[in-house]
């Protein structure tokens, strides 16, 4: 069973410094239909104008991971870590316990397109934790990156749950398929471009709901503009 999400659907808010869709309720978007699916609870799209950003902020209980797409995100956080992420890097930030934080776009004249993922932790008040990596994202064209699962599996970045993250690129007319393992589900998350998923069409900004399915095929029409997924495996 493949349910799409729409992009045209999701819930805005839209600030001088920041425009920001939601997939899943989020702040003072509230949609009962659309309130997360399995372990995953948060999916935004921001873009953040330069030098404006994201003030300090506190969150718990919550396995936070930040996606760029364009430009760059400086990071500050109560457990002394300050960073910035850039397009190929991933960050994972566990809340836990509690943790506050700042986000800022440091360019002066950029501005920065990231997704930001909320993923529910497998159990409530663990230690407040950060991890940074980076993948070669500009180079997985054709294949799947694993950039985030349980106990860091294959270097990727750990996440306390029972989620695999793997981003793919394709470029026109290439194809990708992924075996589901049976009683998994799936949430594709298209970031940029066009493609086909088991041939329901889909365009920057959809996300999918999956469950019931062994194999996804994903294809991309020749001569389209290379195409980015996330796709998140989940219990």
């Amino acid at each position: 069973m493949i349910t799409l999400r729409p992009a045209n659907e999701r819930g805005q808010m839209k600030l001088d410094w920041l425009d920001s869709r939601h997939t899943f309720s989020f702040d003072r978007y509230y949609d009962p239909q659309h309130m997360g699916f399995r372990h995953l609870r948060v999916i935004n799209e921001d873009r953040v104008e330069p030098s404006r950003g994201f003030p300090p902020h506190s969150h718990r209980d919550m396995e936070i991971i930040t996606y760029i797409l364009q430009g760059s995100l400086e990071h500050e956080d109560s457990l002394g870590h300050r960073s910035v992420i850039r397009r190929g890097e991933v960050q994972r930030m566990s809340a836990g316990t509690g943790i506050t934080h700042s986000e800022y776009n440091p360019s002066q004249t950029e501005p920065v397109h990231l997704l930001q993922i909320w993923i529910r932790p497998e159990r409530l008040g663990l230690p407040p934790s950060y991890e940074q990596r980076e993948f070669p994202i500009e180079e997985s064209t054709g294949t799947l990156i694993l950039v985030a699962a349980p106990d860091g599996l294959a270097n990727a970045i750990t996440v306390h749950q029972n989620v695999r993250l793997l981003v793919g690129r394709l470029r026109g007319g290439e194809n990708l398929t992924y075996r589901l393992q049976p009683d998994r589900h799936a949430w594709v998350q298209v970031a940029q471009g066009t493609a086909e998923l088991n041939s329901v069409p889909l365009q920057s900004g959809d996300g999918v709901a999956i469950s019931q399915e062994d194999s996804l095929l994903f294809s991309a029409a020749p001569g389209s503009q290379t195409t980015e997924i996330l796709l998140f495996d989940l219990a």
